[in-house]
């Protein structure tokens, strides 16, 4: 007889955002007359720049010819990106990165989930709390993180780092030894950042206790304040003990064209062991590799036309940011995030849960972001909205909010 993956009956409920989703089409469908804006989801909503656009069309035209055809892309990525992010986003840095240390995948949130699969079943992780969720519930499913408890929201076998507005939405050293520690800065959802010397305490602390670190940056496009690090890779030692995660998805809209990449240093071991081998081989394995079409696409966002378009971009988004941080403001909310990141972090008011509040949000102001209590059980009392709406859906969903 046919088993299941039983692990997957640990899950509680559906994905957060698959969640967000069913409500929002359940109001709607019940009140057809409402414009409800939403400002949950961390989906861009600008078009894709120009020169994108360009690179894109030179490359489907290429596909058309028998001279320029491409089939499978290389198991890494094709050189001509993996090149230019080398470049673009390490040794512009001073970051000692290599082309052959770059994996090219159709995003970060696919690799942050699979990357969790080169590990031992018995390693223990650490996340932040609150966390993105898909770090944890792939651990999940992976039959990693132990019996969840209902009361605390918790798991046995997980090591949770609070992040709370008492040490500014940053994680401290866990009490206990982990194996994998995932941190994400600029943070989903909170925002909050943390300086190059902090996360180089974090450097240190791996390299001493033999962890390592999964550091996903998909939002370091969003950087603004001098001291943030754009990149795990400026702290000493950290080729020795952290794996990077970035996306195309954010920085350049490429939400619905699917893009991004993982870094591997060859001298991180576990052992004897290179991560990069065992990578390489499940990425040779399990992926086929992301279009040639798109993958030129990314290469054009290291032009010097592609990061004058991006620019723009962003923003535009950190100018909807702005907006929301100082529409909450005044209207009473406590609130934080915005400065570093396209996420805002606001207390829920009156002490209503964040499904409460999301309820209350819905109805009153037809406005839907995302509870805080669905990133963690730290989330519970917060909120979270994007930037990533349009200027106009922005001003208007503030206005909305200011009224109730």
């Amino acid at each position: 007889m046919i088993k299941v993956n039983d692990n997957y009956l640990k899950l509680p409920g559906s994905y957060l955002f698959s969640t967000v989703g069913r409500k929002q089409r359940e109001y709607e469908k019940a009140h057809p007359d409402r414009n409800v804006i939403r400002l949950s989801i961390g989906d861009v909503t600008q078009p894709l720049a120009p020169v994108i656009l360009e690179a894109m069309h030179k490359a489907v035209d290429e596909m058309g010819q028998a001279e320029t055809f491409r089939g499978y892309a290389p198991d890494l990525g094709y050189e001509f990106l993996r090149d230019a992010i080398a470049k673009g986003d390490y040794h512009s840095r001073g970051a000692d990165i290599s082309a052959d240390e770059i994996f090219v995948s159709d995003g970060a949130k696919c690799d942050s989930s699979n990357i969790q699969e080169i590990f031992s079943l018995h390693s223990k992780i650490a996340v932040c709390d609150p966390v993105y969720p898909v770090y944890v519930d792939s651990n999940v499913m992976a039959g990693r993180t132990g019996t969840y408890d209902v009361e605390t929201e918790r798991w046995s076998n997980v090591i949770y780092m609070p992040c709370t507005a008492d040490n500014d939405f940053a994680p401290e050293l866990p009490k206990e030894t982990p194996d994998l520690i995932y941190l994400c800065f600029p943070n989903n959802p909170t925002g909050s950042t943390i300086t190059k010397d902090q996360l180089q305490v974090w450097v240190d602390y791996a390299n001493k206790v033999g962890a390592v670190i999964i550091y996903d940056a998909a939002y370091e496009a969003y950087i603004s304040e001098e001291n943030v690090p754009h990149t795990i890779y400026e702290c000493v030692g950290a080729r020795t003990c952290a794996i990077e995660l970035k996306s195309f998805s954010k920085n350049a809209g490429f939400t619905g064209v699917r893009l991004g990449y993982t870094v591997i240093p060859k001298e991180l071991k576990c052992g004897d062991t290179a991560l990069h081998s065992l990578w390489a081989r499940r990425h040779g394995t399990k992926y086929n590799g992301a279009p040639y079409i798109i993958q030129r696409a990314g290469e054009a966002v290291y032009s010097r036309e592609g990061r004058e378009q991006l620019k723009k971009q962003v923003a535009y988004y950190m100018n909807n940011a702005k907006t929301i941080y100082q529409g909450l403001k005044k209207a009473g909310y406590q609130v934080s995030g915005g400065v570093n990141a396209p996420y805002i972090w606001l207390k829920t008011p009156d002490k209503m849960t964040s499904w409460e509040f999301f309820d209350y949000l819905l109805e009153k102001a037809n406005v839907v972001g995302t509870p805080g209590s669905g990133f963690g059980p730290s989330g519970e009392g917060y909120f979270r909205l994007t930037a990533f709406g349009s200027y106009e859906n922005t001003v208007e969903a503030l206005d909305r909010i200011q009224k109730m």
